[in-house]
């Protein structure tokens, strides 16, 4: 009896044993799968070095004189300033470190090829990288309404973002696949291409208020810009379209170095 005793309670020790290690197997199993995702390159907070901002604007008239009694016809042709959109523009520079949590770094990497991805998100929550995916039809047209751009079908989020025509990227451990994302490409040298300055929209689903649309665009150093200047990004983003708007909307910016 004693020997039968002797054997369950072996048999329960091992047994908990083995609880206690596959236990402590997965526990030490997510904290890699965290601490792996955590210091993962992922996008971050630029500092913002200098900067400068500039509007097109025609305010005068035209002056048309015709003589009594005649009739003119006329076709008016008219470059307005789009007020529901802005534009951002800009290089990149940035070093790779070896850091703590105090921001001590024990070495630190120069980088003369600047390479990643540059996010702009009307978000003021944090976004959450590992949850990110293209924005569909339904996601944007939320962006739309909550943007007031719902009145004019020429120059909405939709209109504007009507193609997907895009190569694959990373964004942090999320693979973006080549064409799946709504997409544009901003001009450069004054005219329309596709070659260049790729900008795409991206949804995080885990905020639940409007405002988690996030677009992206790659780096591309010193590429030649819309204007004819070198310059690393290019992207558009969408500006309140309520008529009587006075204001500004902020957005919020990460650069992700890859």
């Amino acid at each position: 009896m004693q020997y039968k005793n002797k054997k369950n309670s072996t048999e329960k020790s091992t047994a908990l044993k083995i609880v206690l290690f596959l236990f402590a197997f997965f526990i030490i199993l997510f904290s890699l799968q965290y601490f792996a995702y955590d210091v993962y390159a992922v996008p971050v907070g630029p500092t913002i070095m200098e900067m400068t901002n500039e509007t097109y604007s025609r305010t005068g008239s035209t002056l048309i004189n015709t003589t009594g009694g005649s009739i003119t016809t006329m076709v008016l042709n008219v470059t307005a300033q789009n007020l529901k959109w802005k534009a951002f523009v800009g290089n990149v520079t940035g070093r790779l470190v070896l850091s703590d949590a105090s921001s001590y770094s024990i070495f630190d990497w120069s980088l003369s090829n600047i390479v990643g991805t540059v996010y702009a998100t009307r978000s003021p929550e944090l976004i959450s990288w590992g949850d990110i995916s293209c924005a569909n039809k339904t996601h944007i047209g939320n962006e739309e309404f909550a943007m007031n751009h719902t009145s004019n079908p020429n120059d909405n989020i939709s209109a504007t973002f009507s193609s997907k025509s895009h190569e694959s990227f990373h964004v942090g451990t999320v693979k973006i696949e080549e064409n799946e994302c709504y997409s544009i490409h901003t001009n450069v040298n004054n005219q329309t291409q596709s070659s260049h300055f790729e900008e795409v929209i991206l949804y995080d689903g885990t905020n639940s208020n409007n405002g988690d649309i996030v677009y992206a665009t790659r780096i591309e150093q010193a590429q030649t810009g819309y204007n004819t200047l070198p310059y690393d990004f290019q992207m558009i983003v969408p500006e309140m379209g309520h008529p009587s708007w006075t204001g500004s909307t902020a957005y919020y910016f990460y650069v992700e170095l890859t």
